[in-house]
């Protein structure tokens, strides 16, 4: 009890005073091991848990309290071996048996699942435990490397399983009948899968609609069978003329049919499904005769109407003369329109054939459109407005359409602003129905606020510094009206940190209460910008957030799949397996977690703690690259935001293309920037002067090796990310947003950073060359130093400017100085790794020349130049950094002392409503940099610190 309520502390008391008074109680050990596990207290916990099973122990009780905590310290494999050991001791257990079934299937050891399942049908001659073992060995086939092993043996072996229970008549269940047919159709033997689904098999298939029937239809495809393709989805869509697939595969079929010239057999069946049609008038009766048959019907039905229009658009692409019989697309709609404009779905069912339209009759299409609204003038206002919810939903649904068809797109400035007007006017005066709406539910009239938000933000693009505002005011209204309309937040997070303020948007996304999968899918809106923008905080935050639903999936999965042999449903365990891997080659996990400790060494390395123990505790070795480059999946949703622009504005599979290649650049040059870093402490001073012969064998020279490799590769990555560079993408303002890639090379960093890197190659030449004839190597270090001093002084006037500006009353921000800022941090922050390696280096030989002196007792023995070089170049980071922390005091006090509430902006379109929503904005905007500049300024501080230690 106290463990199931969080009290470890007194379930580790009270498994103590029970083991005092009975020594050897195995499940009270292990349960005080728990408790120590939860109070972190790891090794007591293991050493714990081995005593109890290094014993064996065959009583329930222990046997699941072990498993709960090797669960919880993430070691499944260590329940495989305690179930292993119980088995052998009690033979006969079916529970034990099928405990260790599972703790196999925890660890995905297919072929020991299979022995495991076997063992299990032999005690017991259950069905589900010999389709267990047949089911791991279509797992063996799916995770073999060969395929050809995976058709030959695995497979063929499941068949026979099967087929010997098929000839016993032992088949019971449905699941066993979708196991036969998911091994024949990976053997691709497809006619027998046929076989199985039509004949007596094929009637336990009843839990899902239509089971037998879509089974068939895959087959039929598989096999081109296009006649039964055909007759079968047109036996389907009398019973169902709503159903969308089935109007896909019926006009799929009957031009394949059209193409081959097929016609049918003079006697008999047209074919195993009945009644064939193999031309484009019988297509085109077909889809007439469902139209009439829906005007009978009880309920409206969209299908009929929407494959009309999908036939005219097939038969346009194919460039038949035929689809005038069909009628005029721009009547269709109309027509479409009339019936279903009332409802949300209309706009999304029309977008997909508004390319049927000519251009020309756009507008006019509208026009239309509108003349069969009821919208009326009121005695307060010149705009008719509709009455009711339902004229409502149809006047929003040609706005939409308006949109998608460009018609904003072409307006002046002038003419947008009157639509925006216009469109927040009616979005006011749509509140009114939503009145008794529910906080959770959506306002009727949300969409129009959205489009003018879009409005705005084309503007924005065109340069009106305005509009950008205006529509942060208008989002920030439209949310206060719904606060559950998640595209307005994501909407608020994109605009903010394309103005660089975080902080709203770390309450936003949470706000959102992002589940499960979404860590994965919209995550990147939040760990793009958290640190780039210098929340340090909140970034290791959102860091946390995702890399906890990432690992957790690993464990999550396990639990899905041992479910789904539990209940039968075999053909989920591939697809949980896919879904798994597809997370852990996740592109958005592998930056998280790279991003995440490159942070934690920005926060901790040097400043808490040394670099070296930062780097042990992350476990990093330069060696290691483990991330899986060639099978990265680019997960992210790049279309939850609404859009209803037209296509060549629209996000492309261009874009996407582009973006993923951009982000995986930037993922590699990261990724080499943290293992170079955390080569650092293993070229530590552990060498001997002069013996650069012979420092292989102790290994330090391999590391160098090491890092000159990675040096290489840094470079060649920052090569191919300047060319990519070059091509200028501007993807959609809605688009995936870009990289911090370009910013990284234009400000300079990337320079300093590289130069840093080669610095510390000379650096262990001249440990490893000694001091004495090393002229030229220490002449080289002096000139990296300088230029180092110039290269970082540069970076820091990038990072000088003011990060808003009011001029004539607008406001104008620059996001760009503050990731300049951030970036400075980190540069200065790996400068100053490096420095201690120089310090590590140069202190031993100043210590070895004082003793000289002594020994001699001159005071003639020369100081090598290089510790002169580095003292100077420690003093001038020393200034620069001091400097950079009094130019973040200048900005802050600048930021405390700007009153924007006093600010009155020029705009026509401002409304009295408004106002307060504006001024919410400017303070939000303004708190979140004054936050950025509070955060960086102490980092850098601590920095400053250090900086302070390094005289030698």
């Amino acid at each position: 009890d106290y463990l199931d309520n969080g009290n470890n502390k007194m379930a580790i008391q009270q498994a103590d005073k029970l083991l005092k008074k009975h020594k050897d109680l195995h499940c009270a050990k292990v349960l005080k091991a728990i408790g120590l596990q939860r109070t972190g207290k790891q090794d007591e916990a293991y050493a714990l848990a081995q005593e109890v099973a290094a014993l064996e122990p065959t009583d329930d009780n222990s046997l699941q309290a072990l498993t709960i905590l090797y669960r919880e310290m993430h070691r499944p494999e260590l329940v495989t071996k305690l179930y292993e050991a119980a088995v052998k001791k009690v033979p006969n257990s079916e529970e034990y048996h099928s405990h260790l079934f599972m703790a196999y299937a925890r660890v995905g050891e297919y072929k020991k699942m299979q022995q495991a399942g076997m063992a299990l049908y032999k005690i017991v001659p259950k069905n589900p435990y010999y389709f267990w073992s047949v089911m791991s060995l279509i797992m063996q086939s799916i995770s073999a490397q060969d395929e050809n092993l995976s058709k030959t043996m695995f497979l063929p072996l499941a068949e026979r399983m099967v087929e010997k229970m098929v000839k016993e008549d032992k088949i019971e269940a449905e699941a066993e009948v979708e196991l036969y047919y998911m091994i024949l159709e990976r053997l691709e033997k497809y006619k027998e899968a046929l076989d199985v689904v039509r004949g007596k098999l094929g009637e336990k298939l009843t839990s899902e609609l239509q089971s037998r029937e879509n089974k068939c239809m895959a087959m039929y495809k598989k096999l081109c069978r296009w006649p039964e393709c055909n007759a079968l989805s047109r036996r389907l869509l009398l019973k169902n003329s709503d159903d969308w697939q089935f109007y896909i595969t019926y006009f799929d079929s009957v031009f394949q049919l059209i193409d081959e010239s097929w016609t049918p057999p003079p006697e008999g069946e047209h074919s195993l499904e009945g009644e064939v049609h193999y031309s484009i008038e019988q297509a085109v009766k077909f889809i007439e005769e469902r139209i009439t048959e829906e005007s009978k019907s009880s309920r409206p039905l969209r299908g009929p109407y929407l494959a009309k229009l999908e036939l005219i658009r097939r038969l346009r692409h194919r460039g038949c003369n035929d689809e005038h019989k069909l009628g005029d697309p721009e009547e269709l709609m109309f027509q479409y329109f009339r019936k279903f404009g009332d409802k949300p779905c209309c706009f999304t069912d029309l977008r997909v054939f508004v390319d049927l339209l000519p251009s020309s009759q756009y507008s006019k299409f509208i026009s239309q459109l509108l003349e069969v609204i009821p919208l009326s003038v009121t005695a307060e206002s010149d705009i008719p407005l509709p009455g009711d919810i339902k004229a409502l939903q149809q006047h929003l649904c040609v706005v939409q359409l308006s949109r998608l068809l460009g018609i904003y797109h072409a307006m002046d400035k002038k003419e947008k602003l009157s639509v925006v007007r216009e469109l927040m006017f009616r979005y006011r005066h749509g509140l009114d129905f939503g009145k008794a709406c529910l906080k959770t539910e959506l306002q009727f009239s949300d969409y129009y606020c959205l489009l003018a938000v879009h409005l705005l933000l084309d503007l924005w693009l065109e340069g009106e510094e305005m509009a950008v505002w205006q529509c942060l005011t208008l989002l920030e209204e439209g949310l206060s009206h719904s606060p559950s309309n998640a595209q307005f937040k994501l909407l608020l997070i994109r605009i903010y940190c394309r103005l660089g303020a975080f902080e709203p948007v770390a309450e936003l996304y949470s706000s959102l209460d992002a589940k499960h999968i979404q860590h994965d899918t919209i995550g990147y809106l939040l760990t793009r910008y958290a640190e780039a923008l210098g929340h340090y905080a909140a970034a290791s935050q959102s860091c946390n957030f995702a890399l906890r639903f990432f690992h957790s999936n690993q464990k999550d999965t396990s639990e899905y799949i041992i479910q789904a042999y539990k209940y039968g449903a075999f053909e989920k365990i591939p697809e949980f397996i896919a879904f798994r891997n597809r997370l852990n080659s996740s592109l958005h996990f592998a930056q998280v977690r790279m991003e995440r400790m490159l942070l934690d060494l920005l926060l901790e390395a040097n400043i808490s703690t040394s670099l070296e123990e930062s780097i042990k505790s992350m476990s990093l070795s330069p060696e290691e690259d483990d991330i899986p480059w060639k099978d990265l999946r680019d997960n992210r949703d790049l279309t939850v935001l609404f859009n209803w622009d037209p296509k060549d504005r629209d996000i492309s599979e261009e874009h996407r293309k582009l973006s993923l290649e951009e982000e995986t650049m930037w993922l590699r040059i990261r990724s080499l920037t943290l293992r170079l870093v955390s080569g650092l402490p293993t070229l530590s001073h552990t060498i001997q002067p002069k013996n650069s012969e012979k420092t292989a064998e102790n290994g330090v020279s391999s590391k160098i090796d090491t890092i000159r490799s990675l040096l290489q590769q840094l470079e060649a990555a920052v090569d191919s990310g300047k060319k990519f560079l070059e091509q200028k993408i501007q993807y959609p303002v809605l688009g995936p947003p870009p990289t911090r890639m370009a910013g990284f090379f234009s400000n300079g960093s990337c320079q300093c950073q590289t130069s840093l890197f080669y610095l510390v190659s000379d650096i262990y030449e001249l440990d490893t060359n000694g001091l004495e004839d090393s002229a030229e190597i220490q002449e080289r270090i002096g000139n990296s130093f300088k230029s180092l001093i110039e290269r970082l002084t540069d970076l820091f006037n990038k990072c000088k400017g003011d990060l808003i500006e009011v001029t004539d009353g607008t406001l104008k921000t620059h996001p760009n100085l503050l990731e300049n800022l951030v970036f400075f941090v980190e540069t200065i922050s790996i400068a100053l790794w490096v420095s201690s390696y120089c310090d590590s280096v140069l202190r031993p030989f100043k210590s070895n020349l004082q003793k000289k002196k002594k020994k001699k007792k001159e005071s003639s023995v020369a100081m090598p130049p290089v510790f002169t070089h580095f003292l100077d170049y420690v003093n001038e980071l020393q200034t620069l950094t001091s400097n950079v922390i009094d130019h973040i005091k200048g900005l802050e006090i600048i930021l405390t002392a700007l009153k924007l509430e006093e600010l009155s902006l020029k705009d026509t379109l401002h409304l009295q409503e408004e106002e307060k929503f504006t001024k919410t904005v400017q303070g939000k905007v303004q708190s979140s940099y004054h936050h950025s500049v509070q955060e960086i300024g102490e980092l850098l501080k601590k920095r400053l610190d250090t900086i302070k230690k390094l005289k030698i």
